[in-house]
């Protein structure tokens, strides 16, 4: 058996160089917790369309197209969606026709922001501006949003909490949203993966 390391006799008896080492061990956890916070999320691309990449964490999936019917009733559904593993997080894209242009994102923004307020009970604005990413100017919009249940009686429903980041542009007559929504309870985990996924878009 290999002989065991022991201490020099001052070493292992002095509690001030004990006291010592474990406040320096202490003092370098809030580096190593910072260094893991900002460490830049794992994305996998996907190409999207012919001209649309964009990156998506490893555990997302696509839903299938039913899926997606049932969680996006809408005319014309979205390009994709992906959800996490447990189906609260979804990242979806969407694309529709449109009469405006690239050079209608300052009017856009103003449109998009005022559309929200009326849309939800309450939205805390955290963003609202024109990025370029990847070579192309965004519209930008991220919030926290409120949707209370507004019907009467003892059965209302506690208000819908979400973190919400959107981000549009318009390419060849077609305007391009992508939306990132989480609950608001866990939007201290999902923001930075929201932003690192927006900054992954690549529209040619």
């Amino acid at each position: 058996m290999p002989d065991c390391v022991t201490l020099p006799p001052m070493i292992a008896m002095n509690p001030a160089f004990r006291f010592s080492v474990l406040r320096r061990a202490l003092a370098l956890l809030p580096l190593v917790w910072l260094l893991t916070a900002f460490a830049p999320p794992k994305l996998k691309k996907v190409d999207v369309a012919k001209n649309l990449t964009v990156g998506v964490p490893a555990d997302f999936q696509p839903l299938p197209d039913d899926a997606i019917a049932t969680k996006y009733p809408a005319a014309r559904k979205p390009l994709a969606v992906f959800s996490n593993p447990a189906g609260r997080i979804d990242y979806s894209i969407a694309a529709r026709p449109t009469t405006f242009t690239n050079q209608d994102y300052a009017l856009l923004l103003k449109i998009y922001e005022s559309k929200l307020k009326s849309t939800y009970t309450k939205v805390d604005i955290l963003t609202h501006d024109i990025k370029t990413i990847n070579k192309r100017d965004f519209i930008v919009l991220e919030f926290v949003s409120t949707l209370g249940d507004t019907r009467r009686g003892r059965e209302m429903m506690a208000p819908l909490r979400r973190y919400e980041l959107m981000q549009y542009a318009i390419e060849g007559g077609q305007q391009y949203v992508f939306h990132f929504i989480s609950p608001v309870e866990e939007q201290a985990q999902y923001q930075p993966v929201a932003q690192a996924i927006m900054q992954s878009v690549e529209l040619k």
